[in-house]
């Protein structure tokens, strides 16, 4: 999951009111209406936890861009109460110049009206992003409002000795997943002669939405969606298409009929998962790119593999994630804020980015002319850039995408926690709940 998720619900709480006070400020971001000063310092704040990798990345991209430019930046790193502190500063009318967030949250941030629409012509560099990459910036309206700067996509990670042992091949489809899993659960591939193993780690919570998270590589690569975008840009719930339904039964079964997951999944989110993955109680895990360093330290590179996620029914689709730079409205230096922007995602920023062993801050590049193995002299991330270029699809950029995984995930996690309940009507008032949503939002189907 990337960095963050929480928090939104509380900001579209206080959308009116921020969207009230940066009319005042120039939500259009055209120039003349905050007056320009193209050497004034830039206030950038990122996503991270202080003191961590992630500000120290953002701190090391900061000072390379100042070196080159001569525009300064000062780096804020916030974790806790993101949102709320930003909200905070738009009713101050007092936004910093750039927001280094997830690219999840852009609907939610333009809904705001705390972020200004991207010029293109105007940011060096915006034509070598990645198609992928250059959607995900995109809202509704069709406009640009974000420029995705890292990319994530996830593949399957496989306890290699394990596999090995039981003799099986690394899974390429569905079928031979659940294979390899019945065989991790059930033939002791860790040899303590102990049934204390199990074949699919899955943070299965409904904290933040996880459940929904993790379940869209499956929902989307067995044919199904949450939600459907209609001709006229409006959306309709898809949870009980046939397509969803099956999907839906199919990873329900891996708890309920193949017993395939770990015990307490539906009360897990990542890092108790995690932490089955890397003592040894799971055998396999879809997850990004960012755990290798993590994994590579608890079990060593040659214990586990990384492979692409099994095709489903209908293609190989997997979940794209990352983080975007934002242009906030009112800001003094918009020249700045462009040249920043395109520092980001250059060939020199992006290196820049994912060079070292833990703070980087660029997992996979959205840069076209960047070939990741030129960087990171790794073939396991290659799986993870084939994968995001090829298969990977964003969440839809709607007002507010966190409302929608949040119900699809209370309703997964209830199908994987009790095996009573029947798919098909669960997922029937699935629909219903995102129908209202979407309705909330002003952008469901009549």
């Amino acid at each position: 999951m990337s960095v963050s998720r929480s928090g939104s619900l509380r900001m579209i709480a206080a959308g009116a009111a921020v969207a009230l006070t940066m009319a005042a400020c120039g939500t259009g971001g055209g120039a003349g209406e905050v007056a320009q000063d193209p050497s004034a310092p830039l206030e950038l704040w990122a996503r991270t936890t202080p003191g961590g990798d992630g500000e120290k990345g953002m701190k090391k991209l900061a000072a390379a861009f100042q070196a080159a430019t001569g525009q300064k930046v000062e780096v804020t790193a916030i974790f806790d109460d993101f949102e709320t502190k930003l909200s905070q500063r738009a009713a101050q009318k007092d936004l910093p110049d750039i927001v280094m967030n997830d690219s999840s949250q852009l609907g939610t941030m333009v809904t705001q009206g705390i972020v200004r629409e991207v010029d293109l012509a105007a940011v060096k560099g915006s034509d070598q992003l990645l198609e992928p990459a250059l959607a995900a910036g995109q809202a509704r309206d069709g406009k640009t409002y974000g420029l995705p700067y890292s990319a994530q996509a996830t593949a399957l990670l496989i306890r290699k000795d394990w596999r090995q042992k039981v003799g099986l091949p690394a899974p390429t489809n569905w079928d031979q997943l659940i294979s390899l899993a019945k065989a991790f659960t059930t033939q002791d591939p860790d040899g303590n002669g102990k049934n204390d193993t199990y074949g699919l780690a899955v943070p299965g919570s409904t904290k933040r939405g996880y459940a929904s998270w993790y379940f869209s590589n499956f929902l989307w690569a067995g044919g199904g969606d949450f939600i459907a975008k209609q001709s006229d840009g409006t959306f309709k719930p898809a949870m009980s298409t046939p397509e969803s339904v099956a999907a839906t039964k199919w990873f329900r079964d891996l708890a309920c009929t193949a017993k395939v997951i770990q015990p307490g999944a539906a009360t897990m989110d990542t890092p108790p998962a995690n932490e089955t993955f890397e003592a040894g109680r799971t055998g396999m895990y879809v997850v990004g790119p960012y755990l290798l360093p993590r994994f590579d330290g608890a079990l060593g590179k040659d214990k586990y593999e990384v492979v692409p996620v099994p095709t489903g029914p209908k293609d190989a689709t997997v979940l794209a994630e990352g983080g975007s730079v934002y242009l906030m409205a009112g800001s003094e230096n918009q020249a700045g804020q462009n040249a920043f922007a395109g520092f980001a995602i250059s060939a020199d920023g992006q290196k820049i980015g994912m060079e070292g062993e833990k703070a980087f801050i660029v997992q996979l590049p959205v840069n076209k002319t960047v070939d990741i193995a030129s960087v990171r002299k790794d073939p396991r991330w290659t799986v993870y850039a084939d994968a995001y270029r090829e298969h990977g699809r964003y969440a839809p950029s709607i007002p507010n995408w966190t409302a929608v995984r949040q119900s699809t995930a209370d309703t997964v996690n209830a199908l994987i926690a009790d095996c009573g309940l029947q798919v098909e009507p669960e997922l029937k008032k699935l629909d219903h709940k995102l129908a209202e949503a979407l309705s909330q939002q002003g952008i469901g189907a009549s």
